[in-house]
């Protein structure tokens, strides 16, 4: 699943495809670099972000999703639109929009309503106070739990297309991060395809740094090595959905990680 934010703000990659001609260029290069998903997502939701107008949301979300319809059908991808509010996820699967990425599990009626897939993300709390001290007595046993009933809900609504994904950096610290990525079979053996993203989270910053010996962390568009390395560990753990920023390089590194060793190579 590429990312194509169009938004002003987002933690990453904010304002680099805001431009509505920007963000279907964006979209056509992220499907040449073999993104089966494309992610159009038209407000933030890092920690501490503030919401956006529906008619905001609208009005960056659905053209986007409309001048791409065609390119993605081509390309045997699809398109998905990230959202918490059911009026943008509504217009955008009318627009040609075949998942709804939903931080908030909660939309399950809708994407129900359009025959669409759905995933449901696991957040405490919201955006702009999800980081405020988030605490779990057991994260990996609640944030679980959550998941497998949102996936029951999904079904009594009607949806069945269902990933579930651990909501990495959504309400979580740092060991919590760290503790559901590295029980993700715990997830896996439930049965629900799980969807995870990792990219260039806070947290791989803080990972890097102590890597190279320096308190300085690096940007959000120089976390790509943690980015591939969590990619790679959440394949092998048995991941069906893993949502990326930096599309070739992932495919590549997920490719090398698939290949047979003695295939050939150095």
């Amino acid at each position: 699943m590429g990312v194509l934010n169009v938004t002003p703000d987002s933690f990453s990659d904010g304002g680099s495809w805001a431009d509505p001609d920007a963000a279907v260029h964006r979209g056509r290069q992220l499907l040449s670099e073999g993104a089966d998903i494309i992610d159009v997502g038209g407000e933030s939701t890092r920690p501490g972000a503030e919401p956006v107008g529906i008619d905001t949301e609208l009005a960056r979300v659905v053209p986007t999703v409309e001048a791409l319809v065609g390119d993605v059908a081509a390309a045997g991808a699809r398109l998905s639109v990230d959202t918490r509010h059911a009026e943008v996820a509504r217009a955008a699967l009318a627009a040609g929009a075949t998942i709804l990425n939903d931080v908030s599990a909660s939309l399950e009626h809708v994407a129900g309503e359009a025959g669409a897939g759905w995933v449901a993300m696991h957040m405490l709390g919201e955006p702009g106070t999800m980081q405020d001290d988030p605490h779990y007595d057991d994260v990996v046993a609640e944030v679980r739990a959550f998941l497998v009933a949102a996936e029951q809900r999904g079904r009594d609504a009607g949806v069945d297309e269902i990933w579930i994904d651990p909501g990495i950096g959504f309400g979580k610290t740092f060991a919590h991060n760290w503790a559901l990525l590295g029980a993700l079979a715990t997830l896996v053996d439930t049965g629900i395809p799980v969807a995870i993203g990792t990219s260039r989270k806070g947290f791989l910053g803080a990972i890097l740094a102590e890597a190279d010996g320096t308190d300085e962390r690096p940007g959000p568009e120089d976390r790509l090595e943690g980015s591939i390395t969590t990619a790679c560990w959440a394949a092998t753990m048995g991941a069906a959905m893993i949502r990326v920023h930096d599309v070739r390089a992932t495919v590549a590194a997920l490719g090398a990680v698939a290949t047979p060793h003695g295939s050939g190579g150095a």
